[in-house]
């Protein structure tokens, strides 16, 4: 069956622009077509696609994020940006419409949703976060807030991302269960079991919904042999307890890692971690490798390979695939038990500590590096789960399952 598709996101790098960009090369391959669009950006044009469409200007959407900023109100401008992106996608008449992140001041929600609707074109909408549900915030756990389930209002985050300078929470929350509860044919995807049951705690709660695990290229996530403890002169006698992130905060555990520098023995252990920045190189202690980006994925492979244990001290989190890049790079996973990263792990290949129980996670470390209880190849069979080309096909299957339905 021939699909057309048009995929939209706010960037077209990253997790979720690779995910984006891999189901357009997956749909052209079988003869289908593909559209990817996104906003202009500095960023995004680093990139180029082949197959994108713009949806409005820079000036546009640097309107439009000045004005939620000032006003707290997200989804409300663009306007005629939005207008003449729904041109394009009338005239294109896409099989599916999927939504990746839409939380990037670049589109009309209400005008886009509306009109949508009316074309009666199905929308598949991949939850990479919990911002489809509340009145502004991405992630609540690490402020233990659950107001989003009744109606938010003096939120505790509204000056994190995306940042505004006034509270409209509770606007925004009503706003967004009118938008998106009157859509008809609209199916949620999340990564993560958790999150589907957020969502059925939610406003979207009567909305059909799939867990679609996120996936990663194990033909670039594979033991991968180097120098890295010889260049960085780790002896052989150290076990190399590793973190990799991209935005090291409190929410990803940049303080427990800190706290563990002092209480493990450092002739035993040595801490890396990826991912940082010259911010974060000021907070940390002369015995811990930072490692501020790798050149490519295949170096980071070789990190992962090298280090005995992988350590998530993540406070927020939906489907980490740190976690299951370093399960196929042959590295044993510990996570602290939040969101949806304790379901990447089994019993044969990682641990699950509470969130925030140190002594646990100490032990932990020292059980996996002196007893080493989960071999390589169980990492490996686990990470065989989360094969990105069998994830790709799982969104091209359910899109022709729904362009089936709607044609009968």
């Amino acid at each position: 069956m021939d699909l057309k598709v048009v995929e939209i996101n706010g960037v077209n790098y990253g997790s979720t622009g690779s995910i984006a960009i891999s189901l357009c090369d997956r749909i052209i391959k079988e003869n289908g077509q593909a559209f990817f669009a996104y906003p202009p950006s500095r960023t995004n044009a680093k990139k180029d696609v082949a197959y994108k469409m713009k949806i409005g200007s820079r000036l546009e959407r640097n309107v439009h994020v000045i004005l939620a900023y000032y006003f707290g109100l997200n989804g409300f401008f663009s306007v005629i940006a939005t207008k003449r992106f729904l041109k394009e996608i009338c005239q294109i008449h896409p099989d599916i419409i999927h939504l990746h992140n839409i939380h990037n001041c670049y589109l009309c929600l209400p005008l886009f949703f509306s009109a949508i609707n009316k074309m009666g074109i199905p929308i598949v909408w991949t939850l990479h976060d919990c911002w489809a549900f509340t009145g502004q915030c991405p992630h609540f756990t690490f402020v233990n807030c659950d107001k989003w389930k009744a109606g938010c209002r003096k939120c505790p985050q509204f000056k994190c991302y995306p940042k505004s300078l006034f509270d409209n929470t509770k606007i925004m929350w009503k706003k967004k269960k009118k938008w998106f509860t009157n859509v008809d044919n609209l199916y949620l995807v999340t990564p993560s079991v958790w999150l589907s049951n957020m969502v059925k705690q939610s406003f979207l709660k009567n909305k059909a919904t799939r867990v679609v695990n996120n996936g990663i290229d194990l033909g670039i996530f594979k033991p991968t042999e180097s120098d890295f403890r010889e260049k960085h002169s780790i002896s052989s006698e150290k076990k190399i307890i590793l973190g990799v992130a991209f935005g090291w905060t409190e929410r990803k555990g940049i303080d427990v890692f800190l706290r563990l520098s002092k209480m493990l023995d450092p002739d035993l252990y040595q801490v890396v971690l990826v991912g940082t920045n010259e911010n974060v190189d000021r907070k940390l202690p002369n015995d811990i490798i930072s490692i501020h980006r790798t050149s490519d994925q295949i170096e980071l492979a070789k990190i992962y390979t090298a280090a005995d244990v992988f350590v998530n001290p993540t406070r927020e989190e939906n489907f980490p695939t740190v976690n299951i890049e370093a399960l196929a790079c042959g590295t044993p996973v510990i996570t602290f038990d939040t969101g949806g990263s304790p379901e990447i792990v089994d019993k044969t290949c990682g641990s699950v500590v509470p969130v925030d129980d140190l002594t646990a996670l100490e032990k932990e470390i020292a059980h996996v590096c002196k007893f080493q209880p989960y071999s390589k190849e169980a990492c490996l069979r686990r990470a065989r789960l989360y094969d990105k080309n069998e994830r790709i096909e799982e969104y091209t299957n359910l899109f022709k399952e729904l362009t089936r339905c709607i044609k009968k």
